[in-house]
């Protein structure tokens, strides 16, 4: 139950994501502020 609840969460999140950017360029640039945001938490 927890599994499949949690694998809804990630797809519907991908998902929210993808919708977001409409190009391949945009999809880089939400990546790298991801990236930018996993950076400046682990500092």
């Amino acid at each position: 139950m927890k599994r499949t609840f949690a694998l809804v969460l990630v797809a519907l999140f991908t998902l929210s994501l993808l919708s977001g950017c409409n190009t391949i360029r945009g999809a880089g640039q939400d990546i790298e502020r991801g990236g930018e945001v996993v950076q400046d938490a682990a500092t």
